[in-house]
């Protein structure tokens, strides 16, 4: 996030959509708290495959497999990026805009950013 969109009512500092503070300090809720659980699954599922991945290496499986596997892998992060992505914008932009009166440039160039991100993987 930029420092000018967390200057913006709906993104001000330490609250629950402002970027987390630099003390390692946690909050109790982000707008993807009620899909926890199914990120955190998905997670556990890359984890397991990229350690069938390393084994499949060390075991000089055949590369096309471990091709095939690394894509598996490599879709399910997208997917879970993607995910995170919606649920920023269904909660945290679109509460900032309600709230804001303010000019919506700033939360479309940190989105924009998050998108290109997202988009390079």
């Amino acid at each position: 996030m930029t420092a000018a969109a967390a200057e913006l009512p709906g993104l001000r500092p330490g609250g629950e959509c402002s970027p987390p503070p630099r003390d390692g300090v946690t909050r109790a809720s982000r707008g993807y708290a009620s899909g926890k659980e199914d990120y955190l699954r998905r997670l556990r599922k890359v984890e397991g495959q990229v350690r069938g991945l390393q084994r499949m290496i060390e075991a000089d499986t055949w590369c096309p497999d471990v091709v095939i596997q690394v894509a598996s892998a490599t879709r399910t992060l997208q997917e879970v990026a993607v995910g995170l992505l919606n649920d920023h914008l269904r909660h945290c932009v679109s509460n900032a805009a309600g709230k804001s009166g303010a000019d919506g440039d700033h939360m479309l160039a940190e989105v924009a950013g998050t998108i290109r991100q997202v988009v390079r993987l």
